[in-house]
């Protein structure tokens, strides 16, 4: 008989988003560790790993992929082809920025002291959920609205993920992923200003 196969570390990342999940609604002020899961992806399309950590270390897509495997909650349809699209993947993405571009404003105006502090949850950044039993006097206003805002967005991604790995294919999100799209647009950058340089 042949030993099974070990996995790799890194297909067991899915623990990571279950496990944000998790603390955020324990606390909220754990919310911020997620501005790791923003800055790596970044950090390593930018040193040249292109989209290394989508394909490779992403916590939600070994979610994803779990789920539908182990637990059959994937349809495995085709993905629609405007999902596809530049102009669908951009304009998500656009929209995706816009909103955290709020969420930025908002902790700036707690910040300044202009807006008091509200502790709700967005999902779908429309309907409310209030977090009343979280303590947050132990930090300051901004650094709890921060939590709130970014909680929310995580939250919401992951959601809208979710169905789509159940309406379509189990990794379907990736695909649309506003992370994926910005890492997939440095890496074209620095292709292209790598080929400019080759042909000088």
């Amino acid at each position: 008989m042949s030993k099974k196969m070990k996995k790799p570390w890194y297909e067991y990342l899915y623990f990571v988003s279950v496990a944000y999940l998790i603390l955020g609604i324990v606390n909220i002020l754990f919310a911020w560790l997620g501005v790791i899961c923003f800055i790596i992806p970044l950090v390593m399309s930018m040193s040249g790993g292109g989209k290394t950590y989508c394909n490779k270390y992403c916590g939600r897509g070994k979610l994803f992929t779990l789920l539908s495997k182990k637990y059959n909650l994937s349809r495995n349809k085709p993905l629609p082809k405007f999902l596809k699209t530049n102009w669908f993947r951009y304009g998500f993405l656009t929209f995706f920025m816009i909103m955290f571009g709020i969420m930025i404003f908002n902790t700036y105006l707690v910040f300044s002291g202009a807006s008091d502090l509200k502790e709700v949850i967005k999902l779908l950044w429309t309907f409310k959920v209030p977090w009343e039993w979280v303590n947050t006097s132990i930090v300051s206003p901004w650094v709890a609205q921060f939590a709130f805002g970014f909680y929310s967005m995580m939250l919401t991604s992951t959601i809208i993920g979710l169905v789509s790995m159940f309406l379509y294919k189990p990794r379907s999100w990736c695909v649309y992923c506003p992370m994926g799209t910005m890492t997939q647009g440095i890496s074209t950058l620095k292709y292209n200003n790598s080929k400019k340089q080759i042909n000088k």
